[in-house]
């Protein structure tokens, strides 16, 4: 059996750590906590790669990027040399239930990390499950990310509400792009947000957040998963 672990940035993405996990292991932007055998780590966008090319934000291992940081890559040739060697590949896939109104530029908006990466894992490794941890807004009002910490974002309500309106309706598709594809959420509770059919459930823990566990350094900065590589 194929199995892949998506880590993404929501509060509950600590619940990947309760034991050990085994499979491949895909990152959103960063963690909080090291994956020491982590695949691949995942982004897709400017701000991202932005904070990298001005040493803000460095990510260790190897990464799968999608078409803005592709297009960023275009643009700054002499980082893409620099970076070339981590970048596995770039996945610049965009289904068509994620483009309103034809609107590719919004499409790219609304599929955000946690799309790209279980679409990416979905579409290129073939996996049996796909096991998914801190996907928080398929759950709850929650729209919070641990890469707010490095990287502000508005997480104001009206834009809140946007993005979970828009990002809600994509998992539904996406679920029955891959039925044959067993969707393990991993959370604090089983209340779907999302509508799903037999492929996807949901495993529950005892409450858990990310945020409380997360260390801070001497200046206030959260220690991340991070490498000088």
């Amino acid at each position: 059996m194929r199995i892949v672990h998506i880590i993404g940035n929501g509060d509950n993405a600590s619940l990947y750590t309760v034991k050990p996990r085994k499979g491949l292991k895909i990152a959103c932007n960063q963690t909080p906590f090291p994956i020491p055998d982590k695949w691949a780590t995942v982004m897709v966008d400017f701000k991202f790669m932005a904070a990298m090319k001005e040493g803000s934000v460095v990510v260790d291992g190897n990464w799968v990027c999608g078409f803005r940081p592709q297009k960023w890559c275009d643009d700054h040739p002499d980082y893409y040399l620099k970076w070339a060697p981590q970048i596995r590949e770039f996945y610049t896939d965009l289904p068509k239930y994620a483009i309103p109104n034809n609107n590719i530029g919004q499409g790219y908006t609304n599929f955000n990390c946690g799309h790209l990466a279980v679409h990416y894992a979905c579409k290129k490794l073939n996996p049996d499950v796909v096991h998914m941890y801190g996907f928080d807004s398929i759950f709850d009002w929650n729209p919070r990310s641990f890469s707010d910490l490095v990287l502000n974002s508005d997480r104001g309500n009206t834009n809140s509400h946007r993005l979970i309106g828009n990002w809600r309706p994509i998992w539904t598709h996406m679920w029955q792009e891959f039925s044959s594809v067993k969707f393990i959420l991993h959370h604090t509770h089983d209340q779907f947000k999302v509508k799903h059919g037999d492929n996807v459930e949901a495993r529950v823990y005892e409450k858990s957040s990310i945020f409380d566990e997360t260390k801070f350094d001497k200046k206030g900065l959260p220690i991340m998963n991070v490498s000088s590589a």
